[in-house]
């Protein structure tokens, strides 16, 4: 692999190290995650997995199922990597360019009930991703003095 290659995975890793929560955003590809997306979660998980005992939560957009086959699927992987997602609010966009319109030629969302919906998700998260991380240091420190820790 090439030096440049490398650098990019290990900037990858140390910002989802560095993060208190993940949002995942995706489209859905063949009922699934998207071969880029799957890649970053893959390098992620390289020893030692950088995903463990983050927060996170999902937003996804497609056709008529708004990218809820691919977000299962990811919550299915984020059991192996030790990811803990969020429960609700659920955020699919089904059919972003049918009328009525929701997003713009461009992408950007347009649809102010659905940007309200996409805050909810936001804000869910942020408050689960301070606490997994406190969790996660309050873990670190009771293991370092328990009286089990020698064993």
């Amino acid at each position: 692999m090439t030096t440049a290659f490398m650098n990019k995975s290990k900037l990858i890793r140390d910002k989802i190290r560095q993060a208190d929560g993940i949002l995942f955003a995706s489209p859905e590809y063949n009922y699934s995650v998207s071969g880029p997306l799957k890649n970053a979660i893959d390098w992620g998980s390289r020893p030692p997995n950088v995903w463990a005992d983050k927060a996170a939560a999902l937003v996804s957009a497609a056709g008529g199922s708004g990218g809820n086959r691919q977000q299962y699927h990811i919550r299915q992987i984020g059991v192996f990597l030790d990811l803990h997602f969020i429960n609700k609010p659920e955020f699919f966009l089904r059919r972003p360019l049918a009328p009525p319109q929701k997003c713009d030629r461009d992408g950007n969302l347009i649809d102010e009930v659905i940007r309200e919906k996409l805050k909810e998700v936001h804000l869910s998260l942020l408050p689960f991703g301070k606490f997994a991380k406190f969790l996660q240091n309050a873990s670190e420190i009771a293991n370092q003095n328990s009286i089990l820790g020698w064993l």
